[in-house]
């Protein structure tokens, strides 16, 4: 035998079962400013020490003479540390509206170093050499004041955090 329930009742008790989980879950603590900061902090350390790598290698396909070929590897192994840098960086849930300027502007400047890191590359690399390619290649001699610009936002916001 089947017993008839009245119309809406099947919705109500779901609604009263959802409810009942949403209580049981309580929604995610969103982390202090301070705990933000030091997070942003933490991977701006990693990644102003990954630019000292990132530097010498765009620095080594700009040497005169022929570059060689272990460079290649080097800048791709450095483009690697930087990038995955640059995603931690972006995957950090900031919510202080200094905080995601000061994040975007790490992300810009580490999407630079990434270019950087590429073109360097492409210049020491190129199949078909020509005076100005080679003149481009010989100018290049790091990562240059982006990286600069980098540092000085690390040390702003580490001034900032509690010791």
């Amino acid at each position: 035998m089947r017993i008839r329930t009245p119309p809406g009742t099947v919705r109500w008790h779901r609604a009263v079962r959802t409810l009942a989980r949403l209580h049981h879950h309580p929604a995610p603590v969103r982390p202090s400013r301070t705990a933000q900061l030091l997070a942003l902090v933490a991977v701006l350390d990693e990644a102003v020490a990954a630019q000292t790598p990132a530097d010498a290698a765009v620095a080594a396909c700009g040497e005169p003479g022929p570059v060689p070929r272990n460079a290649a590897r080097v800048c791709s192994r450095q483009s690697i540390a930087l990038h995955r840098l640059r995603t931690r960086l972006q995957d950090l849930e900031l919510t202080d509206p200094d905080l995601l300027q000061a994040q975007a502007q790490a992300a810009r400047l580490l999407a630079y170093d990434l270019w950087m890191l590429r073109e360097s590359l492409n210049l020491a690399f190129t199949i078909h050499r020509n005076p100005r390619t080679e003149a481009a290649r010989l100018r290049l001699n790091g990562l240059g004041r982006h990286a600069d610009d980098l540092r000085r936002l690390r040390d702003g916001l580490r001034d900032r955090a509690p010791r």
